[in-house]
């Protein structure tokens, strides 16, 4: 594989290694967070997710919701408020940081934070290239259309003006609808990403979409899912080469739901519908999971437990190796 550049410490530990073993492998964990305007949303100070995103000690972070909500907030609109918080969370954790600005649909006051050097945006602002001791990278963060969102149409819960639906095929194509140009884009730019010399891709964020990994035969026998649906944005993901880091790791969505989707109300709540909406998807030459949980509020939703828990979803950090 070509390489524009490479640091003397990158090359030292490939030399290392031995003639003919190639790279050293790289470790990154790589957090997914929607910090719901940072505690703007509440009128609180960024301390609490600070002291969140602290305790799962990341490398990289995809930060959705730098900005607060507008008032009103509605289904159809819904733009951000305010200045973004990212600057003062990159401070307080001693990382770079980038505000994605672009007028984009598929990022909503979306940021990237990070303890290497930030190279440089990709050329849509839906992605930045980030040098990892002499390796590059791309990280793509996104915080998708959450309107219609389909499990609540399937579950005749009002968001909007948005129609129930009853099968399977209706939800697809609704979902296909909302957010599948957003992930054609991603699986475009990522495949152009490595072209461009990147080692590893990650495709974080708040999807706004559940999984067809979750939304099974198995589930639906669990009570956890009213029907089995194959998410088309996570299914295109995975036929790109992408790995939902994750499932890599907890493979039994009935032993470990993993629900990132919310801790604001409870499971049994007919107005609402726990899920796994928060990603680190990730695509690598000889990838490994060596790990992932979901950071939050309490056990067993949670691996990682911070309280008091300051956003309305929980996080998701993966441990990978390339």
């Amino acid at each position: 594989m070509t390489r524009s550049w490479i640091s003397a410490a990158a090359l030292g530990a490939a030399l290392l290694g031995g003639c003919g073993t190639g790279w050293a492998q790289t470790t990154l964990k790589v957090m997914s967070f929607n910090i719901y305007g940072g505690g703007a949303n509440e009128g609180k100070s960024i301390d609490e997710t600070v002291a969140a995103i602290k305790a799962a000690n990341p490398d990289v972070i995809s930060i959705s919701e730098t900005r607060a909500e507008s008032d009103p907030c509605t289904a159809e609109s819904c733009p951000p408020a305010g200045p973004s918080i990212a600057a003062d969370l990159a401070a307080a954790l001693g990382f770079q940081f980038h505000d994605q600005t672009g007028d984009d649909p598929a990022i909503w006051a979306n940021a990237v934070l990070s303890r290497y050097p930030i190279v440089s945006p990709t050329a849509d602002e839906l992605g930045v290239t980030i040098d990892v001791e002499g390796r590059r990278i791309t990280v793509f963060s996104v915080n998708l259309d959450d309107a219609p969102y389909q499990p609540y149409q399937l579950l005749d819960i009002e968001y909007g003006s948005a129609p129930f639906l009853k099968t399977a095929a209706e939800a697809i194509s609704s979902a296909e609808a909302t957010r599948g140009k957003a992930f054609d884009d991603l699986v475009k730019d990522a495949e152009a990403a490595m072209q461009a010399g990147s080692e590893a891709v990650f495709i974080d964020g708040d999807f706004n979409e559940p999984s067809h990994r979750d939304w099974t035969e198995a589930t639906v026998k669990a009570g956890l899912q009213p029907l089995a649906v194959a998410w088309p944005g996570t299914t295109k993901l995975e036929a790109a080469g992408f790995t939902d880091t994750f499932r890599a790791v907890h493979p039994d969505p009935v032993a470990t739901p993993g629900m990132t989707w919310t801790p604001t109300s409870e499971p049994t709540d007919p107005e609402d519908h726990h899920d796994r909406i928060d990603f680190v998807f990730a695509k690598a030459k000889d990838l490994k999971v060596l790990d992932s949980k979901v950071v939050g509020e309490k056990e067993p939703e949670a691996a990682i437990v911070v309280t008091p828990w300051p956003s309305d979803h929980r996080a998701v950090i993966s441990t990978v190796t390339f």
